[in-house]
């Protein structure tokens, strides 16, 4: 501020006044300020103004606008976490995880002077919008480009499928076959990355990916395929809903759901307990990762450093059920 002054001839409070829309300034003295500001790209700390307008309890959280049952529920026990630590949420959610969506949203908050910055960024479009996000101002992306440098919590995702799949082997299946999730999804992309692993390590054929999105009607429509492969007699889907569709187009086809073909899931959704049968799946603890993202978030905020690069990795359970049993006799 004291560079923009001397730049620009006039004080600092008068920098001051003219960054806080003061209408004591004379328009001439403004547009010097305004000027000066951007020959030298300078940014106000909003950290610390946060602190000086007394709205430093306030963390801003970017999310998708979305029902999917993954980053709903992180978006709701991070509000929890927050609020456990005498903080208040202001959320901010994008109907497209694109750059502009999430740029805007993040002005949105700086606007407001929220003491730091939670986006769940699971998609790589959304990654780009985060570069908006000043270097002042402490970050942590949750479910984000584990190749980033920023602060990141995340489920760790290849492990699940890891553990899905090597449940499935263990239970005499040859290999798996996989319903993966959108392309450009970190998540997606992790799970792939388990299950080749698993397969890979048992020296087990590793058949091609069937892509999908994170619905059921992905899943049914890859089901239709799957139910006219005699030799599948593995799947693991990239999460429940999938695995919903998939069970609905195997009950059509006359598949029976272990005998024929055995089923495992990611997410474990509350209805998973009530499908037919009752869905094997991998679940993800977003208790615990929003809990990691406060707590990661707060000390950023606390040392007064917005300093990138630590990250939480969260390990998700293999939940067993009805939907898994050795393979049939062929």
């Amino acid at each position: 501020m004291i560079d923009v002054a001397r730049l620009a001839g006039v004080s600092h409070q008068t920098v001051s006044r003219v960054l806080n829309e003061n209408p004591r300034v004379s328009e001439q003295t403004r547009l010097k300020v305004r000027a000066a500001i951007s020959e030298l790209g300078y940014r106000p700390n909003h950290s610390a103004r946060a602190l000086a307008t007394g709205n430093s309890r306030v963390i801003g959280v970017i999310a998708p606008m979305t029902a999917l049952y993954g980053p709903a529920s992180m978006l709701t026990a991070f509000e929890e976490a927050a609020q456990d630590s005498g903080f208040a949420v202001n959320v901010s959610t994008v109907r497209n995880l694109d750059e502009q969506s999430i740029a805007a949203a993040v002005e949105r908050h700086l606007d407001q002077f929220v003491a730091g910055l939670v986006v769940i960024a699971p998609a790589a479009s959304a990654e780009e919008g985060l570069a908006q996000v000043p270097a002042d101002i402490p970050l942590v992306t949750i479910d984000g480009d584990p190749q980033k440098s920023t602060t990141l919590v995340t489920v760790d995702q290849a492990a699940g499928a890891r553990a899905a799949t090597e449940h499935l082997l263990a239970a005499g299946h040859r290999t798996v076959w996989h319903i993966a999730g959108p392309e450009r999804w970190f998540d997606a992309a992790g799970r792939i990355r388990g299950w080749e692993q698993a397969l890979r390590a048992a020296g087990a054929e590793v058949p091609p990916v069937l892509r999908g999105d994170w619905d059921a009607e992905s899943g049914y429509l890859n089901g239709q395929v799957v139910a006219r492969m005699p030799d599948v007699t593995a799947v693991f889907t990239a999460n429940d809903h999938i695995a919903l569709g998939l069970l609905r187009a195997l009950h059509e086809h006359g598949r029976r759901v272990p005998e024929e073909i055995s089923v495992v899931g990611f997410d474990d959704v509350p209805q998973a307990a009530y499908y037919s049968p009752p869905l094997t799946t991998v679940r993800a603890d977003f208790e615990a990762v929003a809990s990691a993202g406060v707590e990661l978030l707060l000390a950023r905020i606390g040392s007064g450093s917005a300093a990138a690069g630590e990250r939480r990795i969260i390990a998700p359970t293999l939940i067993s059920r009805d939907s898994v049993a050795a393979p049939p006799n062929r």
